[in-house]
């Protein structure tokens, strides 16, 4: 080989490098370009629902629209005071059930569980597979088996909060378990080296450290929980009721359901009352992730 051609192929193999580099780059802002302008769609998309929401329903959003019940005679005053005690009964009965179930589980996989064992596996398996079954399918089994079957509850708010329990469970396990997770190791081998027993530095240490995490999980579960109406249609959120529930053992109904059977009803009025409704339910669902944030920014921890 000449020694001219010796030079001349590290010039080559440098204008290889730098057109590789300049193609990358171009791939690169065509990619972040075609994101952005997916997510400026998206927003688009949010921001004229949301219009239309405020647009609709602030002629009705007004104090009857907590202070009075459902009617069909009246509906220009009509209210939907049955539909948010309702759905306070069913959430409250939502996390009774769910959260100490969920930290529960949550700390036996991460803390406790060998999962060299093939039941651990089996479980860790089930619970991110119910993270994508249809919220039908809860609203059916807690038909079967808590509305009616062997236990017979009956079409009571406690069954609609089995079934939300049933459908955030997963959720609340996986999100637990990430905040766990996150926690360094370090902290329990200190708490360890120390003389604690694993209880106590689970308790006493990763808890206390995984709050903001765990705090997030569990109100963005319960915001999908707040908003959702196919499964508490199947097991007795009737579409009708005038009086407010006492007890997780009365017939109720909820925000979701109100909305569903008004928007069904030809008046204007109960048009109205149904935007105003959707607009109230937004509110909540602002309100608990407004809150997650905070809680969120209020306690991380940087390690």
């Amino acid at each position: 080989m000449s020694t001219s051609a010796v030079k001349k192929a590290p010039v080559e193999v440098d204008s290889l490098v730098v057109s590789g580099r300049r193609r990358t780059d171009t791939l690169s802002v065509v990619f972040a370009t075609v994101i952005w302008l997916c997510l400026a769609v998206a927003c688009l998309f949010l921001l004229a629902v949301l219009v239309v929401i405020i647009r609709e329903g602030l002629t009705r959003f007004d104090w009857n629209l907590v202070a009075q019940q459902p009617s069909r005679l009246n509906p220009e005053t009509s209210g939907v005071q049955s539909a948010i005690f309702g759905t306070l009964w069913v959430m409250l009965g939502t996390i009774l059930l769910a959260l100490p179930v969920g930290i529960a589980g949550a700390i036996y996989l991460e803390e406790y569980a060998d999962n060299t064992r093939w039941w651990n596996r089996l479980i860790e398996l089930n619970v991110q597979n119910l993270v994508a079954v249809p919220t039908i399918i809860y609203g059916i089994l807690t038909l079967a088996f808590v509305v009616r079957g062997p236990i017979s509850l009956g079409p009571v708010a406690l069954g609609g909060s089995v079934a939300l329990a049933l459908l955030i469970l997963p959720v609340i396990v996986i999100t637990t378990r990430e905040a766990l997770r996150a926690v360094p190791r370090e902290i329990r081998d200190a708490s360890l080296a120390l003389g604690a027993t694993q209880w106590q530095t689970t308790w006493r240490q990763v808890l206390p450290a995984a709050v903001a995490g765990i705090a997030t999980g569990i109100i963005l579960g319960l915001s999908r929980a707040i908003g959702e109406a196919a499964p508490l249609l199947l097991v007795g959120a009737t579409v009708f009721v005038t009086v407010n529930p006492e007890s997780f053992l009365d017939r109720y109904t909820v925000l979701p359901v109100q909305i569903f059977n008004l928007v069904k009803l030809p008046e204007a009025a109960n048009q109205q009352l149904a935007w105003a409704t959707i607009m109230l339910l937004m509110v909540v669902l602002l309100a608990m992730n407004a809150a997650a944030i905070w809680l969120r920014n209020r306690f991380q921890r940087r390690w």
